[in-house]
């Protein structure tokens, strides 16, 4: 029974000097000597890293590391495939790392290994942030061990591949790479796993080129929770479409053949496949985990007599490859280079700092955004796929030859003028999500792009919120800026755990040598008409403003629509910031401040509109009116009537909910003594919890109060006046507040 790793390490050194015992096959080995021990000492290697891991835990000098013992058949995954194959793995794929970096002169496994286990900052990956196999140059994408979150970016990116190259985008992997993306049995059965092979899927059944194989390290257990020995096939062997091969994880060659295959489906027909891998997990689940808690003595002893290490020594002795002692003497001498690294990684510095362990968060170069924004270009007189232009829809003027301004918008059109116009101004621009090719958007937001750009740039997707943001992890790792449209904000909590887990964190477990550039489109807050209720009225913003490193844009008209939506473009582009655009639904076709008045009309603006800056209206001494999306014309219509009582108020936009402009917000605030926080979302939770927070931080001493929306789900018809926040509402807290005494 393996109890510790010691007793592991014993199991396989007596089991090796019992190899005698196997009589020599006739057969022509599949393998070269060569290869095969190459492949022995990754799995070797991978063993070793395992047993230092735990040895550094158990000292205190070591943190949190899952084994990958059991699992040293992916080596034979990572030898099928090339070094130039991008690769998202199960956080048990310890000797696929390893014998990915043996391959790239310069890259040392061992070391990089041990240093995240020691979380030190020399960590060639994440910078000492968390144990990671991840690399820039041996092409692997950190994950996290949240279950199955990689798949649909490795979709994203299955799908980018042909398109970059397609398209002339700069893509740090060539156009006939596959991607592999690895997890376990139990992953297997998540949401995030099943949503990202049937997108795989679907996309491949309409003839998209998907070069994705899938492996699944099936160890038949989930933490303590067995897997039924037959589920991954019978779940995956039979779907139409997707390619499914099976070997045993714990033979070196059928795991290489099976592989081989594997690689070879997908890189010649650009279509999913699914590896199964069965394996065996050896020495616990992580950290204390005791299996002898949950697992009977002779499990434990059936899954150490299939030991994958020891299956390759097997093969190596039978086939007359390599003798017994010759693999001991190389088993001994990679355990004392892995000790001696050991030794000396924990000596090396570690993050001592909040300003070192949050720098790759948010990367900021405001005057890079700005140049990036107010760059011209000439693709306006691009020829879109049916012959005629695909620039911007401009007035010219017939007199003169000459471009005019465009004219007053609604904020839903110059959000579609804009997009046009980012577009046609760059090739990596791609706008997608639910109904928003054919269709145009619910709202006809996107109406008549897919016309003029075509459907490589503008398309449909899946009705998974999961899938359309993946596409976006992936698109935006393979050199694109992609726009994807996520069509309620009550829906993007679905897949919140694709930008909370996957996108926000990306640049922090890599040092910020991977990124994940992104604006993500989402109709959202209240005060909808005739389409309403909890689903279509959703004003829950809470969990995004959380979301380290996130931006997060309101835009309330249409000037600072087209602005702000071109500011957050270039910040993915020239940072590769994550930036969220909330666009209010009830403002996307108003047209008037005050009964037919067409005030709330702009014309979309080209300018740069610095991330975490506010817009102010009027100039009131008495009051400064908090605000942001629906409360701004909310606001400026009470401020009307506060007048005439002879109360004089400026209302200030935040526009920007993450960073909050906090200069601004000091600035007027001191400038009237008195603040008003009109926020439409939530009393507990919402904006102006952090309103109140950033000026009480800053030394405000003024006089503040707020009114909100009820903490409840919005429901459907006259019945939602009752709980969201209303003019009256704003107006009799401004008269509160501003009186005397």
């Amino acid at each position: 029974m393996v109890r510790s790793s010691l007793d592991m390490d014993t199991a396989f050194r007596t089991a090796l000097t019992g190899l005698a015992v196997y009589a020599r096959s006739d057969a022509t080995p599949a393998l070269t000597a060569a290869d095969a021990l190459d492949l022995f000492e990754s799995q070797a290697t991978s063993r070793h890293l395992d047993l230092a891991a735990r040895r550094l835990g158990a000292a205190g000098k070591g943190y949190y590391s899952i084994g990958s013992a059991g699992h040293e058949g992916n080596a034979a995954v990572a030898a099928a495939l090339r070094v130039d194959d991008p690769a998202l793995l199960h956080y048990r794929s310890g000797a696929f790392f390893v014998q990915r970096c043996r391959r790239i002169p310069g890259l040392d496994p061992i070391r990089a290994v041990l240093l995240g286990v020691v979380a030190a900052t020399a960590d060639p990956i994440s910078g000492g942030r968390h144990k990671v196999f991840g690399s820039k140059a041996a092409s692997i994408i950190p994950q996290t061990s949240t279950i199955a979150s990689q798949l649909p970016r490795a979709v994203g990116l299955a799908f980018a591949l042909d398109r970059a190259a397609r398209h002339g985008i700069r893509c740090p992997w060539p156009a006939d790479a596959v991607v592999v993306c690895s997890f376990g049995d139990a992953s297997a059965n998540h949401s995030t796993a099943t949503g990202a092979i049937n997108a795989a899927v679907h996309a491949a059944a309409q003839g998209v080129p998907m070069p994705i194989v899938f492996v699944c390290e099936d160890n038949g257990l989930g933490i303590s929770v067995p897997t039924p020995p037959d589920w991954i096939e019978s779940a995956y062997g039979p779907r139409p479409g997707l390619t499914y091969l099976a070997a045993d994880g714990c033979d070196l060659p059928d795991a290489l053949g099976a592989a081989e295959d594997a690689v070879q489906l997908a890189r010649t027909w650009r279509t999913p496949v699914f590896l199964h891998l069965r394996t065996v997990r050896l020495g616990g689940h992580a950290g204390s985990d005791v299996e002898a808690a949950y697992r009977g003595p002779a499990e434990l002893a059936a899954d150490l007599a299939r030991d994958p290490l020891l299956g390759t020594a097997r093969y190596l002795h039978t086939t007359g490859l390599a003798e017994a002692p010759e693999l001991l003497d190389r088993y001994d001498r990679i355990g004392a280079e892995v000790r001696a690294v050991a030794e000396e990684v924990v000596r090396e510095p570690r993050l001592d700092s909040a300003a070192a362990v949050v720098a790759p968060l948010a990367p900021a170069r405001p005057e890079v955004v700005r140049a990036d924004v107010l760059r011209s270009g000439a693709s306006t007189e691009t020829a879109g796929p049916d012959g005629r232009r695909a620039g911007s829809q401009v007035i010219e003027d017939k007199a003169a030859g000459v471009a005019a301004p465009p004219p007053a918008m609604t904020l839903a059109q110059a959000i579609n003028h804009t997009l046009g116009e980012l577009l046609a101004r760059d090739p990596d621009v791609l706008v997608f999500g639910e109904d928003v090719g054919r269709k145009g958007g619910v709202y006809g937001v996107t109406k008549g792009l897919r016309k003029r750009f075509g459907a490589r740039r503008v398309f449909d997707t899946l009705l998974d919120e999961q899938a359309v943001l993946g596409t976006a992890l992936g698109t935006g790792l393979a050199g694109f800026v992609p726009i994807p449209e996520i069509q309620y904000l009550a829906y993007v909590h679905n897949a919140a755990d694709q930008i909370r887990g996957e996108a926000a964190t990306l640049s922090f477990f890599s040092n910020g040598q991977y990124r994940n550039p992104m604006v993500v489109r989402i109709a959202g807050l209240a005060y909808q008409k005739g389409f309403g209720g909890h689903f279509h009225n959703d004003d829950s913003l809470a969990a995004l403003r959380d979301i380290p490193g996130l931006v997060l844009a309101v835009p309330a008209r249409a000037d600072d629509a087209a602005a702000m939506l071109r500011t957050c473009v270039s910040a993915a582009r020239v940072d590769g910031r994550v930036c969220l655009f909330v666009e209010p639904i009830a403002l996307y076709h108003t047209r008037d401040l005050r009964p037919g008045d067409e005030s709330w009309l702009a014309a979309p603006a080209s300018e740069h509109v610095p991330i975490g800056s506010a817009r102010v209206y009027g100039e009131g001494a008495d009051l400064t009116i908090v605000t942001f999306g629906n409360g701004v014309p909310m606001s400026l219509r009470t401020a009307d009537r506060l007048a005439a009582q002879g109360v004089h108020a400026r209302v200030l936009d935040l526009r920007w909910l993450n960073p909050l402009p906090v200069e601004d917000l000091l600035q007027h605030a001191e400038a009237t003594g008195r603040v008003l926080v009109a926020d439409e979302t939530r009393r507990g939770g919402g904006v102006s919890e952090s309103v109140y927070a950033a000026l009480i931080d800053a030394g405000y001493r003024g006089a503040l109060a707020r009114v909100t929306s009820a903490d409840s789900f919005i429901p459907l018809g006259p019945a939602a006046d009752t709980v969201l926040l209303g003019e009256a509402d704003i107006e009799a807290a401004a008269l509160r507040v501003t009186q005397p005494g």
